[in-house]
């Protein structure tokens, strides 16, 4: 079991009386993390078994008859754990769930644990209101993975994981640029990870966009995401897509969407608080993982696709590093900045009173050309913005104005 960053706040979490809500993507190891701290006698029902899910949807009063006849009643009771896992495929659990839970709150102990919101949205599936806690479980994180040498726990948003606890294996930025942040594909042979990648491109989203009936014409949503993919971390241009691949537009935003509820993929916003009535207002859309973006693009994921154009992915990496550690944080908001006449900060950071500008540069040697949209985004917010960072490939720390220093990815 390598160390995850959540890991001791799901454990301490999990104590408290409420229902535990934990989704994420496939294969960001949502699975093992709940499994390695559920007690020996914990009940564990696999929605992922297709024969597990059918008696279920063919019988939803199943479930609950199966948690009545545990072992219950009188003073000093044991309570018992029932886990869940790939809930969403059968979104009457969420009631049964929530039927046992008011009837009886020290009787059971329930997670569950989905990779999808689409199908609990369209049966408008309980999502216990007032009973539960919701997590959530991304690819890994710098802390989780950490490079060679000894960066600390970060500059720009700090994380790190206590105690001697195991890490996955360092691999060098090339490598993160390559084959991504997925834990079966940071811990499998490098011989592997590109057959991995792919088929968890084709199988899983097909696997899941079929079972649930999202997509119905399938050769069109490949067309899609193909293009989705090859686009992510740029400004979505919905038109420029469905006139691509001859997808209307409200079924091209309906597949984003789709994305976006299967944890595969975000929308970062741009920024609002300028003074400038000029700056643009179109999202931009990323993949979930560099890793998949190589494959569902027909990329090779490979050390040679990065390194004939590594600038644009290592700013994909970066926001994508900013965005995970955000979300685990639990306060702030990513967005970008750009003007109509070009000026453009890749991220803009808003947490806790503070708005700070990060740029991504495929460079060793940054400069004053690198900076110069950080400082005049800076000079229009005043005191708003106490310092800026250009992210880079630089070997230490480098200040190169008032107020904005060059750090080394590693040590973002």
């Amino acid at each position: 079991m390598f160390a995850r960053w959540m890991e001791e706040t799901l454990k301490e979490k999990i104590k408290r009386p409420f229902v535990h809500l934990l989704f994420g993507a496939r294969q960001t190891g949502k699975s093992t993390l709940v499994r390695s701290l559920l007690p020996r006698d914990a009940v564990v029902v696999d929605m992922s078994s297709a024969a597990e899910r059918t008696r279920y949807l063919a019988r939803p009063d199943l479930f609950e008859a199966m948690c009545r006849s545990l072992p219950g009643g009188g003073h000093g009771r044991q309570q018992h754990v029932v886990f869940v896992d790939e809930a969403q495929s059968v979104p009457a659990v969420f009631d049964s769930v929530q039927h046992l839970y008011d009837s009886d709150r020290k009787r059971w102990r329930f997670l569950l644990c989905g990779s999808s919101m689409r199908k609990l949205r369209k049966a408008g599936a309980n999502l216990l209101p007032g009973r539960s806690f919701i997590h959530h479980l991304y690819p890994l994180v710098m802390a989780e993975q950490p490079e060679s040498r000894d960066g600390g726990p970060g500059l720009i948003l700090p994380m790190s994981i206590s105690g001697e606890r195991r890490s996955f294996r360092r691999w060098s930025l090339e490598e993160r640029l390559a084959w991504g942040a997925l834990p079966g594909v940071v811990a499998a042979a490098e011989r592997d990870r590109a057959d991995i990648l792919k088929a968890y491109t084709s199988a899983h989203l097909e696997e899941e966009i079929r079972r649930e009936a999202l997509v119905r014409d399938w050769g069109a949503f490949v067309r899609f995401l193909q293009l989705a993919a090859l686009e992510s971390g740029q400004m979505l241009n919905y038109a420029a897509i469905s006139q691509e691949t001859g997808i209307s537009l409200p079924t091209v935003k309906s597949h984003y969407q789709l994305l976006e509820d299967m944890h595969a993929g975000f929308s970062l916003p741009s920024w609002s608080g300028s003074s400038r009535k000029r700056t643009l207002s179109t999202p931009r859309f990323y993949l979930f993982d560099l890793g998949v973006r190589h494959a569902a693009a027909g990329l090779n994921p490979s050390l040679e696709t990065v390194r004939a154009n590594p600038g644009p992915l290592f700013e994909q990496w970066v926001g994508l590093e900013l965005w995970k550690r955000l979300k685990y944080l639990g306060t702030g908001s990513l967005h970008y900045y750009r003007t109509r006449a070009g000026a453009e900060v890749d991220f803009i950071i808003e947490r806790e009173g503070r708005i700070i500008p990060v740029e991504a540069k495929w460079t060793e040697r940054p400069g004053p050309g690198d900076i110069r949209h950080v400082v005049s985004f800076m000079a229009e917010q005043g005191r708003r913005v106490k310092e800026g960072f250009v992210v880079c490939r630089c070997h230490r720390p480098l200040r190169l104005a008032p107020r904005v220093t060059a750090v080394p990815w590693w040590m973002i």
